[in-house]
């Protein structure tokens, strides 16, 4: 009578199991420590000129700019009743370009030249149903004085000149130290403009 009609199945797997070496049982085990793991790349550093949290325009989430680290970055601030609220156009079509080799620009409405007098919801629809604006936009503040916020203090201090209207633009390197102006004259698709993005896209 065969083994298998008298042992049930269970019992048979363990009286099997146990006549195989250890070392054979613990083969899997250890070819599994064994494999080499994948190293994650460690976390780009964060430079001190983008270490600050804004929120987002649309939904008033909480943005760390950090997440920019490595890019060029382009600040400026922005509002929807100006004669250069044009540059908005630009402006979009210099991320929508750009963007694939590592540009972002960075958009913060201000009421400090009392040219945007609407609510963060009012200026969202207007930047997207105006003029397509996809590129991130941060909520209502201050740019210019002691109640500019910590981030162009910190562009006015580098550069050694706060916004004097809007749409004034700074252009910040891949290291995050390097900073460039231009006034609210130099629009987003002017030759000096674009000469200077490009040299900082080429920049490694």
């Amino acid at each position: 009578m065969r083994i298998a009609t008298l042992v049930p199945r269970t019992a048979l797997r363990w009286l099997v199991l146990a006549t195989l070496p250890a070392h054979a049982l613990l083969a899997p085990a250890i070819a599994q420590a064994a494999a080499p793991q994948e190293a994650s790349p460690p976390p780009a550093a964060c430079a001190p000129l983008l270490q600050h949290q804004f929120l987002r325009l649309q939904d008033e989430k909480p943005q760390s700019l950090c997440q920019y680290s490595g890019k060029v970055v382009v600040v400026v601030n922005t509002a929807s009743f100006c004669g250069f609220t044009s540059q908005y156009k630009g402006l979009e079509a210099l991320y929508a370009r750009y963007q694939e080799r590592g540009l972002v620009v960075l958009g913060f409405p201000s009421n400090d030249f009392s040219q945007e007098t609407g609510s963060n919801k009012e200026i969202a629809d207007f930047c997207e149903n105006t003029f397509g604006v996809k590129f991130p936009m941060f909520t209502k503040t201050s740019v210019t004085g002691k109640d500019a916020n910590p981030l162009f203090q910190k562009l006015a201090a580098r550069t050694g000149t706060a916004p004097r209207w809007n749409f004034y633009k700074y252009v910040i390197a891949r290291d995050g130290a390097h900073v460039v102006s231009f006034n609210s004259m130099a629009d987003p698709a002017s030759a000096l403009f674009l000469t200077e993005i490009e040299k900082q896209l080429a920049a490694k």
